[in-house]
């Protein structure tokens, strides 16, 4: 039976338990019997895979392949994934380079099929990087089962890190921002920008998103709003903005009831 992921509190007290308790659930997650099973035949299969068409010919090796990445969505789209890993990532016209989800991009350089005469299947440490992917990205599902919104937080953990950690300019990390279905969510409930800006040019989108963050958070750098303090502050509105969302068919008093029990003992506020 698969671990179902313990997040007793919506909002950001939700936030709080499922970070202190974050290790504990992943291995608790990792250990159950069906993820063990996947676990060992990656482990005993992966290594005698060349190319990319016999990856996406095994579907339980490619499950754990698109999963590492968040493309579990793309398991029976078997030409799309094979086009995408046998051109690789070296060719500025391969078809990862011209995709806005680098999500991609990631994945035919993680393989290495078509960057490499030996694809990188056959690296001793191989298995171990992609099922650390893969788990972290499964648990991170399992908790969206839960709450969505805290599945979304656990992304903005990953990704803004990650992208502020680019040797990008600062719009060319918002252009990122705007093109990642999970930052772009995140970001625009957090700045308490209407869903109807995603529909703008994408340098009037980048100009809103860069002034409001400025207003907001006093910088419109995504490397300095991926600094601890900076995080915890835009995971913390993202949460508490989605909280009032949900709660929008709710009568007002159980609204204040509930926002009153996960925020006001910490001292957290929404900002305009």
């Amino acid at each position: 039976m698969t671990y179902q992921p313990v997040i007793p509190f919506s909002g950001f007290a939700g936030w709080r338990f499922l970070s202190r308790t974050m290790e504990t659930q992943k291995a608790a997650f990792a250990a159950s019997s069906e993820n063990q099973r996947l676990d060992r035949y990656f482990r005993e299969t992966i290594g005698s895979i060349d190319t990319a068409q016999e990856l996406v010919d095994d579907r339980r090796l490619l499950s754990v392949a698109l999963g590492a990445f968040g493309l579990d969505a793309d398991i029976d789209n078997k030409y799309f994934i094979r086009k995408v890993l046998e051109e690789g990532s070296l060719d500025r016209t391969a078809l990862a380079n011209k995709l806005s989800d680098k999500s991609y991009l990631a994945l035919t350089k993680a393989f290495g099929f078509g960057d490499f005469a030996i694809p990188r299947t056959k690296h001793s440490t191989f298995a171990d990087e992609i099922l650390n992917q893969f788990e972290s990205r499964e648990f991170e599902v399992a908790v969206g089962g839960v709450d969505n919104d805290m599945r979304m937080a656990m992304s903005l953990q990953r990704d803004l890190p990650a992208l502020a950690a680019r040797d990008m300019s600062e719009p060319a990390k918002w252009y990122t921002i705007i093109g990642s279905p999970a930052l772009s969510r995140v970001f625009q409930t957090a700045l308490n920008l209407p869903p109807s800006v995603g529909a703008l040019d994408v340098e009037q989108q980048r100009d809103i998103y860069m002034t409001k963050a400025q207003r907001v958070y006093g910088t419109s750098d995504p490397a300095e709003l991926a600094a601890p303090e900076k995080l915890v502050a835009l995971t913390r509105d993202y949460l508490l903005r989605a909280q009032l969302s949900n709660m929008a068919s709710v009568s007002p008093q159980n609204v204040a009831l509930s926002l009153l029990r996960n925020t006001g003992a910490q001292g957290l506020s929404l900002r305009l």
